[in-house]
């Protein structure tokens, strides 16, 4: 515990400064609260809990309902929910924690390492045989299977060795088209057997659940009191009804993870550390890098609507399944990772906003209520109120010297003055006397301006700027070459709309 403790030390102290204002989320709770209060009431959920992370910790948590009808114990953040889908995210880190120590390669055939797959018969003859990417990202050609596949999770291994054996039907070629795959990822929970030489179970438990100081996260639920979890029911016919609590089994890696809201939230610190890429020491049980890895979608982009009661009215989201998290481009969030699990007694969402170093996360112990509508609501609350701020990049000093060189051009108006700068296509795309035509114009329109403003980093090597001059404003932007002086490639200068 004490060496859990320190590790998460480590990770919070090597947290870049995150975008995002403490005070405004802590007055934006009220509203928060509320939208989950009347998921709870609306869904006829009997218990429910949800967190939000920022700044590497849990900003905010709170219990509604009941974990249990008999007994009425309220749920707390220390009460143990079943996430479901949520765990494929666990499971695509455990492999690529394995790739990190070249145990394997997301482009290895599956059936290397679960040999049963090698007789099987795909849909047609030109069909590529399915790789460890291609199960990562549903994209294998194995059916949709979602009722049938969270009622799997006890499963035995024997059976499912036998399952495999037999060989399956096939949706679609692999490599073909997402669809979404329980089956899928419970090879994957295979793999990591085969390749770590544990259980599934184990390797996770021991790889990222202990050090990152998850004392009440595990797979088998009936290894933690009654008293704690969090029983899953149905609603059918105007009634509740219990589920029936499933063991861990070959199907745990697909969706059998029990965890708490104050363990879950470690999980989520963790993930949100990998953001931005620095020259920080690497204090997690997986590399930065790696970890950035869940964000990267496959190349079945497609456009859907946000969730919660901003979607129809919201520009339309760019979206794609990366590896156990769904990655999407939002015109108000950013860049976003976010997945869902619906499971028999259970369900849950979480969505992450690496820009702003925020996460939001909701368990309910009711069968396929996931929280996906007041998560992102949420979101859109802190987004309104200020609370997130965009984070800024710091300004190279290659960046730095091709914009001071910027600003000499526009006062001596020749580019001329920084010769030894220009990339070598610069003055091949404007030649020397376009470039004084169009300076002078310029300064006959706004005349002097102030070229110490700040420059805005979008990477390494390019950015933007607002010059305040005598008559008016000048935006511009700067791209560097890729070359070993970083010379400049691109210069845009216009005149700036009031």
């Amino acid at each position: 515990m004490r060496l859990a403790a320190c590790l998460l030390l480590m990770i919070a102290a090597a947290h870049p400064a995150y975008a995002a204002d403490a005070q405004k989320i802590a007055q934006a709770i009220p509203a928060i609260d509320r939208l989950f209060a009347d998921f709870q009431v609306d869904s006829h959920a009997p218990g429910l809990v949800y967190g939000i992370v920022a700044d590497g910790r849990l900003v905010h948590v709170k219990g509604l309902g009941v974990q249990d009808l008999v007994h009425k114990r309220p749920v707390t953040p220390d009460s143990l929910f079943r996430i479901a889908s949520m765990t494929k995210a666990f499971t695509a880190l455990s492999i690529l924690k394995l790739r990190e120590e070249g145990k394997l390669s997301l482009d290895d055939l599956a059936e290397t390492y679960v040999p049963e797959m090698r007789g099987w018969t795909y849909p047609t003859k030109d069909s590529p045989r399915i790789r460890i990417r291609d199960l990562l990202t549903h994209s294998a050609g194995l059916v949709d299977d979602n009722p049938w596949g969270d009622r799997q999770t006890p499963l035995p291994e024997a059976d499912f060795t036998h399952m495999l054996q037999q060989g399956v039907p096939f949706s679609s070629a692999p490599g073909s088209h997402y669809e979404y795959s329980n089956f899928g990822f419970a090879l994957l929970g295979r793999i990591v057997a085969a390749v770590s030489g544990q259980p599934y179970r184990r390797y996770v438990e021991q790889t990222l659940l202990t050090p990152l100081g998850m004392t009440s996260s595990g797979y088998e639920v009936g290894e933690w009191p009654l008293d704690r979890r969090a029983i899953g029911y149905r609603w059918e016919e105007g009634r509740w009804k219990a589920e029936p609590t499933m063991r861990d089994g070959a199907f745990g890696a697909m969706g059998g993870l029990q965890t708490s809201a104050n363990d879950y939230a470690r999980w989520l610190a963790f993930l949100l550390s990998a953001w931005p890429a620095r020259d920080d020491p690497d204090a997690g049980p997986v590399p930065r890098a790696a970890v950035r890895m869940l964000a990267e979608g496959s190349n079945f982009v497609t456009v859907a609507q946000r969730n919660g009661v901003s979607g129809p009215s919201a520009c339309r989201q760019a979206t794609a399944y990366g590896f156990g998290m769904r990655v999407a481009q939002d015109c108000d969030l950013g860049l976003t990772l976010a997945h869902g699990g619906g499971y028999p007694g259970y369900g849950s969402h979480v969505m992450l906003m690496p820009d702003h170093g925020v996460g939001i996360f909701v368990f309910t112990n009711r069968t396929y209520t996931g929280g996906a509508g007041p998560a992102w609501d949420a979101a859109m609350v802190l987004q309104k109120a200020g609370a997130l701020v965009e984070r800024v990049l710091a300004v190279s000093p290659l960046l730095a010297d091709g914009y001071a060189a910027a600003g000499r051009i526009y006062a001596a108006g020749d580019v001329g003055v920084s010769r030894d700068r220009l990339a070598m296509n610069f003055l091949m795309d404007n030649d020397m006397d376009s470039w004084r035509k169009k300076l002078a114009a310029l300064k006959d329109e706004v005349g002097a301006c102030r070229i110490d403003a700040p420059i805005k980093a979008s990477g390494n090597l390019s950015g933007s700027f607002t010059w305040a001059c005598e008559k008016g404003r000048v935006a511009g932007s700067i791209l560097l070459a890729p070359t070993r002086g970083a010379q400049i490639q691109e210069l845009k200068l216009a005149v700036k709309a009031p």
